[in-house]
């Protein structure tokens, strides 16, 4: 995570997280943290606030008649934790994000599951159309304590420079 403190005063300091669009590097890789066990209480909450119906988020007699004997983690949930777990290093000084594409659920997560994400820079590029920003691609992999990796899946977002903020 990209963490900076600052004087503001006296005695006084404000952290600064996240990076501007002159501190990505094509290639580069952020390993994010830090992760995050999946309770029961996460999962059965979450699937009741999205309303999801499905028996196999929180039914253990079902999910134990499946071929995965218990109940799967809503995959809604962990793209959330992983996008979350992203963003103190890719977005967090973000003006928008644009658009995720290329989502790829590989393998099933279950409660009780440590879950870890990584985001490797595919692409920068200033603007066309506004000044001292940029767009910043990244492939974001969500990857289980086991070294399996779970999830991948690529964003973009529109990231302003130093110099946006002394435009001000």
């Amino acid at each position: 995570m990209s963490y900076k403190i600052s004087k503001v005063g006296k005695r006084r300091y404000r952290e600064d997280i996240g990076r501007y669009f002159d501190e990505f590097e094509v290639g580069d890789i952020y390993e994010h943290q830090p992760g995050r066990t999946i309770l029961e209480a996460d999962n059965t909450w979450f699937t009741l606030l999205t309303m999801n119906t499905h028996p196999l988020h929180f039914d253990f007699n079902y999910a134990g008649k499946t071929e995965f004997k218990k109940p799967l983690v809503n995959s809604a949930l962990t793209i959330s934790m992983v996008l979350g777990m992203s963003v103190s290093d890719i977005s967090q000084k973000a003006i928008a994000n644009l658009h995720m594409t290329d989502i790829r659920l590989t393998q099933p997560v279950f409660i009780g599951d440590t879950i870890y994400a990584e985001s490797e820079v595919l692409a920068k590029r200033e603007s066309k159309t506004r000044p001292n920003q940029g767009i910043v691609t990244v492939k974001t992999t969500g990857i289980k304590a086991d070294g399996a990796v779970f999830m991948t899946f690529e964003r973009s977002a529109l990231i302003p420079t130093k110099e946006y903020y002394l435009e001000e």
